[in-house]
């Protein structure tokens, strides 16, 4: 084996490529630090709630849960195995649904953003046997998700939170094509998962873009056969169990202790819930514990130094999902986005469910908590970072030392340069719930009486840290202001209050006295705050690699 260590691929960076990549190179050297990939996320359903369907619709919410982990592990790069990682690409099945997209679609702020779907799909040898044949359903074998996760990966690549979205969530779904008839579908309230049992993944990208404000660059579709086939290929995975378990719903039977689950096993245990205490949330951790072993083994190097079985592996992966064709053909793409792992395994994945209530008109549903769940979604959109690299001191100079300043270090005065009443005060709000000392608030007239076009920041020039503050101030608003030495005049100008929505108390975080108050003129440009600090239901529902506890322990 060569000195190349297998990395797993978590998805493939929008226009970016690479060459194979070459002994010593940086891309060997990233490749051989890169860590496991992580533990898939928590998408439990909300505690005493039932969803609809039938009883094997049910029952295969845990499996279908448990295969979008696997796409986190789906193929090994190495240089040794490059070529069979090229290869096995041609395994992986392609579906375009581009053209099938047919709302208006969210801006790409070079972000990473894949659509993550479980099929439970009945077609097939190998899935029809795990329910029956649902006739009323629009597409032949009963395809349904019951699982819809969003991957987020940042501009920068060393960020990572997975979003999980309840199946039962009623929300508005958009006017879409059947994937069938290729008709065009009305809007409707209805399940999230509805999308997908009729529009296919097309259907369901334009109702999380539409509901979100996302774009979703790639998708990924992993059914119940190839979650069998990715175990089997690993050898099984072997777990522990306090008590023994008779189960006749998932028809498993396992002696306390540890036991080693070859495929089918695993999609007993995966589905098993009269255990323990029987609720929600230890199946759920139950999952993560058995995917963190199928991480852990997927990078292991017993599978790593065996050219047979990570070739078998490779394969059986390649062949267990459908992908879209731009992430599916480029697998220099999948090992350059592999080689991110480093960060993203670094204790920088969060796994988080969107935050929900019970549906007031179906107590059996949930809604999406609001203003929580904009307020998460605008952290994504907002999180545009790109990596600069630094500046070079010239022969015979020394480079000015960059200044860090936090936001609760800038006093602001928003000003509204816009012809929409209260726009001053809504900004204000925003700032201040980021962590921003919000002194005051008012209005700018633009010269001409028109609104003003473009946002901008103003400073004094006579105080020498407060173009450090300006930058901070620019930094958290899209899009970025101009900014500009020298203040504007303000009308009306009054001191800035919290209101009863601003979780951040303006103030709290006070900057030191004789910091120079910065001018944010609001312009008809503006979109919003970047959102780095978010509600207590989203920090609720939210759960990182260091949460994973395994009981054998």
């Amino acid at each position: 084996m060569s000195d190349y260590r297998v990395v797993p691929v978590v998805d493939t960076a929008q226009g970016r490529r690479s060459a194979p990549t070459q002994p010593g190179s940086r891309m060997a050297r990233r490749a051989a630090a890169a860590a496991a990939p992580p533990p898939p996320p928590d998408d439990r359903p909300p505690r005493g709630h039932r969803g609809g369907g039938g009883g094997g619709q049910k029952k295969m919410r845990a499996l279908a849960w448990v295969s979008i982990g696997l796409t986190t592990v789906m193929v090994a790069g190495s240089l040794t195995a490059y070529t069979m990682l090229r290869d096995a690409v041609g395994n992986i099945t392609q579906k375009s649904v581009k053209e099938d997209i047919i709302n208006p679609r969210p801006p790409d702020t070079g972000a990473l953003n894949v659509l993550l779907v479980g099929s439970d799909t009945r077609a097939g040898a190998g899935n029809a046997k795990y329910g029956q044949q649902l006739a009323r359903q629009a597409d032949a074998g009963g395809k349904r998700t019951d699982t819809i996760i969003l991957m987020h990966i940042s501009p920068n690549r060393d960020k990572a939170r997975l979003i999980s979205f309840p199946r039962d969530s009623m929300v508005q779904i958009p006017k879409c094509k059947n994937e069938a008839t290729k008709q065009e579908m009305a809007p409707r309230r209805d399940m999230i998962n509805s999308a997908y049992n009729t529009g296919g993944v097309a259907c369901t990208i334009s109702t999380i873009e539409t509901l979100t404000g996302i774009r979703v660059n790639h998708f990924v579709e992993v059914d119940f056969s190839g979650f069998k086939n990715i175990v089997d290929a690993l050898g099984g995975i072997e777990i522990c169990l306090r008590t023994a378990v008779n189960d006749r719903a998932s028809k498993l039977v396992l002696p306390a202790g540890r036991s080693l689950l070859n495929g089918e096993k695993a999609l007993g245990y995966v589905r098993l819930r009269h255990y323990g205490d029987g609720s929600d949330i230890q199946r759920i951790r139950r999952q993560q514990i058995f995917l963190s072993k199928v991480v852990a083994k997927a990078t292991s190097s017993e599978l790593l130094t065996d050219v047979g079985k990570l070739k078998d592996f490779i394969s059986a992966a390649a062949g267990s999902v459908t992908m879209d064709p731009e992430l599916a053909n480029d697998p220099e793409q999948l090992i350059e986005i592999a080689m991110s792992a480093k960060q993203l395994t670094a204790g920088g994945v969060q796994f988080t469910t969107i935050p929900w209530a019970p549906d007031p008109q179906d107590k059996n549903r949930v809604v999406w908590k609001e203003p929580d769940a904009t307020k998460l979604f605008t952290s994504i959109k907002t999180d545009t970072e790109v990596a600069t690299p630094a500046p070079s001191a010239s022969a015979g100079t020394t480079a000015k030392p960059k200044v860090t300043i936090k936001p609760e270090q800038v006093k602001v005065q928003v000003l509204n340069g816009t012809k929409t009443v209260g726009k001053a005060r809504e900004v204000a709000d925003q700032l201040a719930e980021q962590g921003f000392t919000v002194v005051g608030v008012g209005n700018y007239e633009a010269p001409g009486g028109a609104g003003l076009a473009r946002s901008e920041v103003h400073y004094a020039k006579t105080a020498a840290t407060a173009p450090d503050h300006a930058a901070t101030l620019a930094g958290a608003v899209l899009p970025k202001p101009v900014t500009e030495a020298g203040r504007v005049k303000a009308t009306n100008p009054t001191a800035y209050t919290a209101t009863t929505t601003t979780t951040v108390t303006a103030g709290a975080a006070a900057a030191p006295k004789g910091t120079p108050v910065i001018q944010l003129v609001v312009g008809e440009d503006f979109d919003s705050v970047k959102v780095t600090k978010l509600p207590d239901s989203v920090k609720n529902s939210t759960i990182t690699a260091a949460d994973q506890k395994n009981v054998c322990t």
